[in-house]
């Protein structure tokens, strides 16, 4: 039996620090979050991080890791947005 995904579309963007990546991986490996792609760049000093994921074993619901990982965002610095990939890919057709 296959199992459907529940992708969502994590972004982060900000000034560039040590460990941004470090805690939000802990944070979606913590709450049983697939990454199933990942891009990151740095342009003048400012970081930009677009990820897929899957939260079909995940332990929480999208809407308490939308918030947490939103706070997490605060916490470090950065913005963290998470958008279900359906909504995405509404909002970004040409």
């Amino acid at each position: 039996m296959e199992k459907t995904m529940n992708k969502v579309i994590i972004t982060v963007v900000g000034r560039d620090t040590v460990g941004i990546i470090a805690k939000v991986c802990t944070y979606l490996a913590e709450s049983r979050v697939n990454v199933l792609d990942i891009s990151q760049t740095i342009v003048s000093g400012y970081f930009n991080m677009m990820m897929i994921t899957d939260l079909q074993e995940a332990t929480k619901s999208f809407s308490d890791i939308s918030a947490q990982l939103e706070e997490l965002g605060q916490q470090i610095g950065v913005s963290i947005k998470c958008q279900k990939e359906e909504i995405f890919e509404m909002m970004h057709r040409i």
